[in-house]
């Protein structure tokens, strides 16, 4: 035992920090003189240290001083403790290559905006402003007339003025698809759409047991002599468009277009599903099909889709009170309601300015992300110039099937096109979502992996021989 004592009293001696005086917290000299020993290799993964008492009477510290010490190391990772056997070196943690994910469409964060101080602020000033017991209970009317009055706001820019009275607040876009369809179709009915599409849309159509039917679609979007002729056929229960930016194409449809399928949709009398997460986004959009046929469109805007994920909040124009009613019944079926603090916390960013500010950052941040895409893909980019992703169709000796999984194996998620048809066709393409990945240096890598990739064929990936 005196020859095992010796042996951990000189590991100790290799990294036994001399304390400052003017060198800060004192467990803190002890915690980096640890973390350096560490990286030298001074000490080892499996080296047991002295015990607390031991290396505070060495150090002429107190033991509280040495305790915080190793508290703070076993936070770094480096430390663990084995019980009544003591404190070891950790063993180096397997850092595994993180992913990078192109395939899941989230603003990216903007350059300059401190997001934590922004929800500090915001969470402050609703706590400040607003009654506790309204934020913990419920709101079965679709939002307190301050979120319905700061949708309103938010909506501004799409239809100008508007009665507040005709939102409804709901916990996302994806609730709100899911009430459109439950309050204004039944079991069997048939939904329109375009051949690729949101995911979404598939997947609530299926639960609730109602049909999609593609609808031929150009570089505009659906073609309204071919909405019609669908309509004459299916008698559909609705028609989902997503117009702006469209998910997954980046297609917008010009306004000529957009006042056809309105004009369709008044002669045929079918209700348009208009899903449009991304017009805040967009570089001067035109205004949305809803402004055009105002008694046939349920205009949906999430703020998950330009701000922020984690705001589950989506505004929802419905203008005849009856079908709002219908609605309402419909989402309290799964959802009753969006979360009141939550709900208050988007109120509260929209009336005080910070959702601009942080939509301003959020559309800067995209615009610099499809620069670099437009640069990095070359010809192959097919993006609009803002926005969240980028569709691209792939060269013929891929498949979008095939590319995903090498992607996958080189440490890159993308999307390919069969998760977005809406029948059996699909377009030979992926789907790039630009915001996910944080750190723009890491979406500049992927970028340029994913096009080596592509400019590679799939039979230069051999088959392992075990």
């Amino acid at each position: 035992m005196s020859q095992l004592k010796a042996i951990q009293d000189e590991n100790v001696a290799l990294w036994l920090p001399r304390l400052a005086v003017q060198g800060g917290p004192r467990f803190l000299q002890i915690a980096d003189a640890l973390q350096a020993a560490v990286a030298d290799g001074s000490l080892k993964p499996g080296d047991r240290l002295p015990p607390q008492r031991r290396l505070a009477a060495q150090l002429d510290v107190d033991l509280t001083t040495v305790t915080r010490a190793y508290d703070e190391a076993r936070r770094r990772q480096l430390l663990e403790g084995r019980g009544a056997r003591g404190t070891y070196v950790a063993a180096p943690k397997v850092e595994l290559t993180a992913v990078l994910d192109l395939s899941m469409n989230t603003p990216p964060p903007p350059e300059g905006v401190d997001f934590d101080d922004l929800l500090k602020q915001g969470l402050s000033q609703v706590l400040m402003r607003t009654d506790n017991e309204l934020l913990m209970n419920y709101h079965l009317g679709g939002g307190s007339e301050a979120d319905r009055k700061a949708g309103a706001r938010w909506l501004e820019p799409m239809f100008g003025h508007l009665d507040a009275r005709q939102l409804v607040v709901c916990p996302g876009a994806q609730a709100a698809i899911a009430a459109a369809i439950l309050a204004l179709t039944a079991p069997g009915d048939v939904i329109l759409a375009e051949p690729t599409s949101y995911p979404g849309l598939r997947a609530a159509a299926a639960q609730f047991g109602r049909h999609i039917i593609a609808v031929e679609a150009d570089k505009h979007g659906m073609v309204p002599e071919m909405l019609e002729e669908a309509c004459e056929r299916h008698k559909p229960g609705l028609v989902y468009l997503n117009p702006t930016l469209q998910n997954p194409t980046a297609i917008t449809m010009p306004e000529r277009r957009r006042k056809a399928i309105a004009g369709v949709a008044k002669r045929c009398n079918v209700r348009i599903v208009e899903d449009d997460p991304y017009w805040r986004l967009a570089e001067a959009p035109p205004p949305p099909l809803a402004a055009f046929a105002p008694d046939q469109a349920i205009y949906i805007s999430t703020l998950s889709k330009c701000l922020t994920p984690g705001l589950r909040v989506a505004f929802v124009l419905l203008r005849d009170p009856h079908e709002r009613e219908r609605f309402l019944g419909a989402l309290r079926a799964f959802a009753l309601m969006a979360a009141p603090l939550t709900a208050a916390l988007a109120t509260q960013w929209i009336l005080d300015g910070s959702a601009d500010g942080l939509l301003a950052g959020v559309r800067g941040e995209a615009r610099l992300r499809h620069r670099m895409a437009r640069t990095i893909l070359a010809g192959r980019y097919s993006g609009a110039g803002d926005g969240l992703h980028v569709w691209l169709e792939l060269p013929a000796y891929w498949t979008a099937s095939q590319l995903a999984r090498a992607a996958d194996r080189e440490g890159i998620a993308v999307t390919p096109a069969d998760a977005f048809a809406m029948g059996s066709a699909s377009v030979n393409a992926i789907r790039i979502s630009l915001g996910s990945i944080q750190d723009r240096g890491r979406l500049q890598a992927g970028l340029h992996r994913l096009s080596q990739l592509l400019a590679r064929r799939p039979e230069s990936f051999g088959a392992a021989v075990v």
